[in-house]
């Protein structure tokens, strides 16, 4: 792939998103020292279909999250490889970035990907058990319930096989990796940490009512009309 100047454009201005973005985890209490991660999927195709040579912007591994900038947002591909010319912070990818890759090469619709280890959502994800749909706003964000994904290890594609697997059939744009924690998928960067955001915030409410008594479920064909409702008419 030819890198012109539209394409390090492109990359620069996702840099820049992404590193905004990766402001917003630890504003809402999602992570803390240097866990977690945002990437973003560039679109390299001037007609802005998603493809395979494709890139995707991440956190680089290690790093603080006061310690961030632009300029120091890695570049891959979607094997999960560094593309160098294209870093130019001298930093090494996250050690998720083959789960990020896997989802972007799976899933063109997806183009951001958001992984935190926030206290609640974890929480259910070390039980091994989903979040049941019994608040209307989990209705209206995640269409149902938001699911449990296999357990898996860091190192290489296994942990987005297990997102793709079980988000494929799901409404949800975030699944609780078992033993592990939250990874969620938006259209954009900025969607999917809206979604980390949510899934923690639903994950504490559920935890927080069942300590009271058991949850009253919401049938099936409310949350239907609540998530169409919410996906399509709400908002501007």
């Amino acid at each position: 792939m030819t890198i012109d100047q539209r394409i390090r454009a492109l990359i620069s201005e996702t840099q820049e998103r992404v590193s905004e973005l990766h402001a917003q985890l630890p504003f809402w209490g999602l992570v803390v020292w240097t866990a977690g991660n945002v990437s973003e999927r560039v679109v390299v195709d001037p007609s802005g279909t998603p493809g395979p040579d494709d890139l995707l912007v991440i956190k680089p591994s290690g790093v603080r999250y006061d310690e961030l900038s632009g300029d120091k947002m890695v570049v891959c591909d979607l094997e999960g490889n560094l593309v160098e010319e294209l870093s130019t912070g001298g930093l090494t990818p996250s050690s998720d970035t083959a789960a990020h890759a896997y989802v972007y090469q799976q899933m063109p619709q997806v183009g951001g990907v958001v992984h935190t280890h926030s206290t609640y959502a974890t929480a259910w994800a070390a039980r091994g058990e989903e979040i049941p749909c019994v608040l209307t706003m989990m209705a209206d964000e995640f269409g149902g319930p938001v699911p449990v994904g296999p357990f898996a290890i860091i190192g290489d594609d296994s942990i987005g096989r297990g997102i793709v697997d079980t988000l494929s059939d799901s409404r949800s744009p975030a699944v609780l990796m078992r033993n592990h924690g939250p990874f969620t998928i938006g259209a954009t960067g900025a969607e999917a940490v809206k979604a980390a955001v949510m899934v923690e915030e639903v994950a504490k409410t559920v935890h927080v009512s069942k300590q009271l008594g058991e949850p009253l479920p919401i049938e099936q064909g409310t949350i239907d009309r609540l998530y169409d409702r919410y996906q399509n008419v709400y908002g501007q």
